[in-house]
Formats: structure tokens, sequence, C-alpha cells
């Protein structure tokens, strides 16, 4: 049975001395705190710890003598003196004030030049950090998908197909009906601007021109790095968070496989299907402010495309899915799998997968379109 814990508090010529007595556990000092609390204010530096008729002693123990004599005037500088001897005082006295850590002291916030040439230099290195990971990234999964080539079993189709479904074919409404407004759009406007010089016939071929190298491609990419790209993140994200991943480590199921290799297949499979609807849903939409605002009928507005409009234009729309489709799945799984152990850092990977997502559109659009006119295509 647990003895009682008690104190005495001698104030003696050379040191106050604070006799312990008892067991001095968890389960026995919970009447004690505010004795000792009182008693804080009367400690002066250099008094002793009585250890002699000491019991059982804990952490929990520990830790009330050395709050007590940190609340002294004498403050967690002064070293507790033990007098007596005991199993393990000494050691579990010191545990306690080491594993006393005070609140770390508020950042310097620069002003001035001086702050803002920090933070430009923080944001620059940030942004090389992320760069530098998502490309190792990148190489990684590379990797994955090269060992699935090589051993087909890996390949997980079951998770494939549901991808497909959820990410790709459910999108599909959405893209659709975006595109067809695009290209009514630019038919009104080639319409509008071309119709001042005796030239609206060419609205057929810039409704085509731009829904099959551009619009209909980008307009996909844009779609899915604000729907597919975001859930990507989120879904993975939760995992993370749940160390649901964790366990499928200790199950020896490696992430890669499970998580990013179905996502970027899928994605590889389901974008150059949804471009092709695009590119239709807006040429569609074209065809039907020609035929309303301009007189023009469907067939002429098909011929017209089959005579100017080469098939290399539809190919160099088509040839960018792919290559969209890789950079939108990588970062999605790349900043779900970076999602730290709280919802704050869940939305904020969210929110930067769906920017870096969009940039990277846009920057590899450019890439490719410098490409192509360097190579008169």
């Amino acid at each position: 049975m647990a003895a009682t814990a008690t104190f005495d508090f001698r104030e003696d010529d050379r040191a106050p001395v604070l006799a312990l007595r008892g067991d001095w556990t968890v389960d026995t000092i919970a009447s004690l705190e505010d004795d000792l609390s009182a008693l804080a204010a009367r400690l002066k530096p250099g008094a002793v710890v009585d250890v002699g008729e000491l019991g059982r002693f804990d952490v929990a123990g520990a830790y009330l003598i050395d709050r007590t004599f940190r609340d002294s005037p004498a403050g967690k500088e002064t070293r507790i003196a033990i007098r007596g001897q005991h199993v393990n005082a000494i050691k579990l006295l010191q545990a306690a004030r080491k594993s006393n850590a005070e609140p770390a002291p508020p950042p310097e916030k620069l002003t001035g030049v001086v702050g803002v040439l920090d933070s430009v230099g923080r944001s620059v290195g940030a942004v090389g950090e992320e760069i530098i990971e998502t490309i190792g990234f990148f190489g990684q999964t590379l990797t994955v998908l090269a060992g699935m080539i090589t051993n087909p079993r890996r390949i997980r189709w079951v998770s494939i197909v549901h991808t497909m479904e959820v990410a790709g074919l459910n999108a599909l409404p959405i893209v659709l009906l975006l595109s067809f407004f695009i290209g009514m759009v630019v038919a009104y406007l080639g319409a509008r601007i071309l119709g001042d010089f005796g030239a609206t016939v060419f609205t057929i071929d810039l409704v085509a021109f731009s829904m099959l190298r551009e619009f209909g491609v980008v307009i996909t990419a844009v779609i899915l790095a604000g729907r597919t790209n975001s859930a990507f993140t989120a879904e993975i994200g939760a995992m993370k968070m749940r160390q649901e991943i964790d366990a499928m480590r200790v199950m020896g199921i490696d992430p890669m496989d499970a998580l990013v290799a179905p996502r970027v297949i899928a994605m590889l499979v389901m974008t150059p299907i949804l471009t092709f609807g695009a590119m239709m849903s807006g040429i569609l939409g074209g065809l039907l402010v020609c035929w309303g605002e301009l007189d023009i009928s469907p067939a002429m507005f098909f011929a017209r495309i089959a005579e100017v409009v080469p098939a290399q234009h539809f190919w160099v729309g088509f040839s960018k899915a792919p290559a969209f489709a890789l950079a939108l799945a990588i970062i999605g799984c790349k900043q779900g799998l970076s999602v730290g152990g709280d919802v704050g850092s869940l939305g904020q990977r969210v929110t930067t997968s769906v920017v870096q997502a969009i940039f990277m559109v846009i920057l590899l659009d450019a890439i490719f379109a410098l490409w192509f006119l360097e190579m008169n295509w």
C-alpha cells in the first residue's frame, strides 16, 4: 500500500530544508500541489531537499518538486541540492529539470529594406526547394512506371479503372459544357471583328484553329487542375493525416505503387479522351454561332474546315494532353504526400497543388507553342 506523501519545511541557519516523506508518485501527490505552491516563495537560494525518508518516487513527483524550485526566488537556474540517500531521486530531478522547455522566443521581425530582402530570399529558397523535390518525385514516378512495364503484375487495374471513372469520366460533362461556350465566344468575337473587313467566312478558320491547337487541351487541363488535381491532393493528404500511408508501409505496400501510379496512368488515359471531347464540343459551339448569326450552313462549315485546316493542328493540340496529364498527376500526388499532421497543412497543400498545376499548364503550353513555331507546325 502506498505511503502518504508529506513534507516538512525547516528554515535552518545555513539553508532551508525541504524534507520529503512517504511515496511521491502520481497517485499520492495531488493534495500537495497547493501547499507546495505556497511554499515556493520561502525557498531561498541554497535550499536543500532531504530525501532520507523518501519512499517511492516517480517523474510526476520529481516534476512537482522541480516546479516548486523553479517558482521560488532562486529561479530555474539554481541546482537542486540533495541531502540523504535515495535510489533514483537525483536522476529523476535532473530529468525533470531537463524536460522543462521554455516557450521559444518570438522570431525577430525585420522591417524596411532588410525585411523585404529577407522575405524575397526566403521565398526564392522555398521555390527552389519545391522545384528540386518535384523533379525528384517526377524521377521516382517514372522509375515506378518503368518497373510496372517490366512487371505488369504490379499494376493495380481496379484502382486505375476507378480513378478513370471518378477523375476522368465524371469530369466529361463540365469539360464539354465549358468548351462549348468557349467555342461560341470565339465565334462571336471572330464574327464581330472579321465582319468589319468582309471576311466573316474566316470565323470558321478561327474557331477550328483555336479549339484544335490551344483551347481544347488547355481548358481540359485547367478544369482537371481545379477538379481532379485538388482531389488527388486531398485524398492522399487525408490518408497521410490519418497515418494510413504509414500503415501501408508497415504492411509492405509501397504508396507509389498503390496511390501514385494508378492516378498517373488513369490521367494519361483520360486526359486525351477529354481533350478530344473538348475540341469537338468547342467546334460545335462555333458551328451553332456561324449557323445562327452568319447564315453559314453546317455543310459549308465542315467543308471549309476540311479544306483549309490541316490535320496537323489536331495532332499538335492532342500531343499536349499526355504531358499535361503527367504534370497534373505528379503535382497532385506529390503535394498530397507532403501534407503534415494538421488540417491547416492539408488546406495549404491543396491550394499549392492547384496553383502549381495551373502554372505548369500555362508554362508547358508556352514551351509547346515555341517548339511548334520553330518546327513550323
